[in-house]
């Protein structure tokens, strides 16, 4: 007899329930572990019987931890919300406050708002502080958040009510907040700069790869410690915050948790208004191999998703997109009601015992601080795998209607009276009526309730966050002095690049018995194109696992080798993730007292130009460094083209303040400023970091001239003096970096016009520019006293003739000086895009070689009537130079 369709249906029914009862006993016996045993031999099973399993990186929309598995919350949740509220009212009544006193000043309520929970959950329970046994964490705070953690800072003594009335005014006599986290402007309080967007997760990432980095070698014990990034939902579009994912998981940083507060709201509107940005995260999250933890529904859900057996409040919670959950969120019960529960019956009465006012108290995660305990606890536990927790929230939480209630613009900054009293009313702010209004700051006595817990929470943890020290003291520099002397005295008629010599430093500086092992040599890939492939065998490349592998190359003198106390971090094709590297290796000197020094390497178009805002960041941080900007130079890097050939590095480092460029020719030069660089960063604790252009063209690396040492540091110095007797004029050439010795051939084919010229090595036209502006300065505010006179002009005032200054950089960057030149000047230099060609072409087609330095000096001599302009022109014409050629800035 045929099964009819309802005897088929039951059935299913019933061998589909005979399932789910079998899979209740293993959880109850099991537990489960044994759960996902069986899950996952069953689906390899049935893919081996060829049956096309459906693929879903996500789980269902709703919270990770059942109500269940939650430990009981460890505080007291009653005075932990007074604390709470007394942050949050201090965090609006500060930019309000600005806002009055000078209209547009800024400042944002909205995003901390939403986050306050997050926070004061970590506060009060996980986040450890310096003075913790095993050190402190280290917390990136979402950037917009700043005012809520000013605000628990002047809770807990440490800021004044005049730093909140000086929200976002630095310049007051009386001292000021920055707007954001700014380690530069506050370098006792804030660590790491976080408003950049997306620069803050990665930076996370490598901070705790760069843990077990000092872990691993033995620099640092190692501790249980964790880096927090706490983040946005919308500054997850940013590439740099999703890029390194896969390194976090591959690394098995279990010391890393990041916390995304989803309130699904960018700058102008919903971020994912037609999707999901909590199930796109956690999709993306998952596939990268994170553990992930969902915080959507608070505590008074627990009960609805516990009597549902029908699994369809489950599905009409992943039905909704969030542009709909964003109007939900500031809707009344009724609303509620008729839009969410409303579409099946069945839920309508799930809820019908729930008047519409118990509806909207429906509470989210990110609010509640159980399910964020949950969470966090959840997070700092797990093992071998790095943590996300995303966590509803609503933008403007407890702002009234001009905060929650209009879906605030990321720009709130400005509630009326009304508001003002809703939100003492709401969050039970000991002020009256006439008091709020004036919008004080308030702060409870030092024995109160809220303050003693408050205090005695964070001194169980370690002390206040955030917190910067600068405990590392000076480092040892004994034997430098020894090492380096042999590049004072030449190459003994050997060509070398100066990218090879500093590699040569760089590998004594590694045997260094003082500091070597606190060296950091970063490169992003190509170690071998920059000469560096025997430091493999020196120490060896970083790997959290050794090397699991027997290498292609492991029978060959120079071998490839991975190391799990390996030195060098080789980083692959990631200029991102080199920097962010760096920064951690820069800044450990205050995350961990461990004066590690970082030397990154990479092709110097892949600097400044892709990565500026992280070297940005790390002027802000303080951290400390070399940046080795290799192949550098318009003309240097033959054959690849427009695409990897720099002319403008830098001007682009001239721009951050604490960055010391030079752009050396030889490797004694290379060798003072490095030295000199270890002296102010690591023994002086200068705040500055260094950026030094190195090349690849092989020549003779000359000795140092006799006294050269002070102009190398300062930015100019006479390399050499013409012998020419009794010339017909003067000239005085200033060249650097790859062009010097087309500059130094000039001088020689300028002996055959007459013409006697000096060569000058110009180390640095940064450092030049800069003396320059500081005397202008000087000089502008004293206009009664006798003018003082940049390195520039006394160097050459008393040289005689004209000045030419050739550079493998554009004409703007020799430019910058010279108003302090009394002589007249030309500046030749690289402006315009880059060609695949030999070095010689391309300095032509530049005229940056030494035909064109000839000539340029003959025309301006010339102009000066200082020899007759036919000797110019018949030059042009044996030099082989068209004066009617295009200008290659154009071409």
């Amino acid at each position: 007899m045929t099964n009819g369709p309802q005897d088929v249906q039951d059935i299913t029914a019933i061998e589909t329930q005979e399932w789910l009862d079998s899979l209740e006993w293993v959880i109850q016996h099991g537990g489960p572990e044994r759960v996902a045993q069986l899950l996952d031999a069953l689906e390899s099973y049935a893919r081996q019987k060829g049956v096309p399993l459906p693929f879903a990186a996500t789980t269902p929309y709703i919270n990770t931890i059942g109500p269940g598995q939650q430990t009981p919350y460890p505080g007291s949740r009653e005075i932990e919300r007074r604390i709470k509220s007394l942050v949050r009212w201090n965090a609006m009544a500060m930019v309000v406050r600005a806002n009055k006193n000078s209209d547009g000043i800024g400042g944002h309520i909205s995003t901390f708002a939403s986050s306050a929970t997050l926070y004061e959950v970590g506060f009060n329970h996980f986040f450890r502080g310096p003075d913790h046994p095993d050190g402190g964490d280290l917390v990136f705070f979402q950037g917009h958040a700043s005012p809520g953690i000013y605000s628990r800072a002047f809770l807990e003594g440490r800021l004044t009510q005049q730093h909140l009335d000086n929200f976002r005014r630095e310049l007051s006599d009386s001292g000021g907040l920055s707007s954001y986290p700014h380690p530069w402007l506050m370098p006792n309080f804030w660590q790491v700069p976080t408003v950049s967007m997306g620069l803050g997760p990665i930076m996370a990432i490598y901070q705790a790869r760069f843990w077990r980095y000092l872990e691993n070698r033995g620099l640092k014990k190692a501790t249980q410690n964790k880096v927090w990034a706490f983040l946005g939902d919308g500054e997850t579009d940013e590439p740099e915050t999703l890029g390194a994912l896969t390194l976090a998981s591959r690394e098995k940083l279990d010391n890393l948790i990041f916390v995304i507060n989803c309130n699904l709201q960018r700058l102008d509107g919903p971020v994912r208004g037609n999707g999901s940005i909590i199930q796109e995260l956690e999709g993306a999250f998952r596939g990268a191999g994170w553990n992930v933890i969902k915080v959507i529904w608070g505590s008074e859900w627990d009960d609805l998703l516990e009597r549902d057996k029908t699994g369809l409040l489950s599905r009409r919670m992943a039905e909704i997109v969030d542009g709909e959950y964003q109007r939900l969120s500031v809707s009344n019960g009724a609303y509620l009601r008729e839009k969410f529960f409303g579409k099946y019956p069945e839920l309508l009465e799930l809820v019908k015992h729930l008047s519409d006012d118990q509806l909207k108290k429906l509470k989210l995660g990110g609010h509640d601080p159980e399910k964020v305990y949950a969470a966090y606890k959840a997070a700092t536990e797990t093992k071998g795998v790095p943590t996300v927790v995303l966590a509803r929230t609503i933008k403007g939480y407890g702002l009234g209607e001009s905060g929650e209630g209009k879906n605030p613009t990321h720009q709130q900054k400005k509630l009326n009276e009304e508001e003002v009293l809703h939100f003492r009313t709401r969050f039970n702010i000991p002020l009256s009526d006439d008091d709020v209004v004036k919008m004080p700051f308030y702060r409870p006595a030092d024995d109160s309730a809220e303050l003693t817990y408050l205090k005695q929470r964070r001194e169980k943890l370690g002390g206040y966050l955030p917190q910067r020290r600068t405990d590392a003291g000076a480092l040892n520099l004994e034997g430098l002095d020894e090492a380096f002397s042999e590049f004072l005295n030449g190459s003994d008629g050997r060509a070398i690049s100066t990218t090879m010599a500093f590699v040569r430093m760089l590998t004594k500086m590694l045997r260094n018995k003082e500091f070597g092992k606190l060296v950091v040599p970063i490169v992003p890939d190509e170690a071998r194109t920059f000469g560096m492939e025997a430091l493999f065998r020196q120490v060896g490349i970083y790997s959290s696992t050794g090397q699991l592998y027997d290498p292609i190359d492991s029978d060959q003198l120079l071998y490839y080798k991975e190391a799990k106390d390996g030195q060098i971090l080789e980083e692959g094709i990631t200029e991102a993730g080199s920097m962010s590297s760096f920064i951690a290796a820069g800044t450990a000197y205050a995350t961990h007292a461990v004066n590690t020094i970082p030397f990154y390497i990479y092709y110097s178009m892949f600097g400044f130009q892709r990565i500026g805002d992280l070297i940005w960041a790390a002027g802000d941080m303080r951290a400390r460094g070399f940046l080795l900007g290799g192949t550098a130079g318009r003309t240097t890097l033959n054959g690849e083209g427009l695409q990897h050939q720099d002319g403008h590095s830098h001007l682009m480092a001239s721009s951050v303040p604490n960055c010391v460029a030079y752009d050396p020719a030889f490797a004694y030069e290379i060798a003072i400023i490095i030295k000199d660089g270890l002296r102010r960063m690591y023994r002086d604790n200068e705040a500055v970091f260094y950026y030094l252009t190195v090349m690849n063209g092989n020549y003779e690396m000359p000795a140092m001239p006799k006294g050269a040492e002070e102009g190398i540091l300062k930015g100019l110095y006479r390399f050499q003096s013409s012998s020419l007797k009794k010339p017909k004029a003067h000239a005085q050439l200033l060249g650097s970096g790859a062009i010097l010795p087309g500059v130094i051939d000039a001088a020689a084919m300028l002996e055959k016009y007459g013409v006697a010229a000096d060569v000058w090595s110009v180390t640095s036209y940064t450092e030049l520019q800069r003396d320059c502006q500081a005397v202008d300065r000087w000089n502008m505010l004293h206009p009664g006293e006798k003018p003082q006179a940049s390195w520039v002009t006394t160097s050459l005032k008393d040289a005689p003739g004209v000045v030419v200054a050739a550079s493998d950089y554009v004409k703007l960057l020799p430019s910058g000086i010279d108003h302090h030149i009394e002589q007249p000047m030309v500046a030749l230099g690289t402006d315009g895009f880059g060609r695949s060609e030999s070095r010689e072409a391309l300095r032509d087609h530049f005229e940056v070689d030494a035909r064109h330095v000839v000539a340029a000096t003959l025309s301006v001599l010339a102009r000066e009537k200082q020899i007759d302009v036919k000797v110019a022109q018949a030059a042009f014409k044996d030099l082989g130079i068209d004066p009617e050629k295009p200008n290659p800035a154009h071409a």
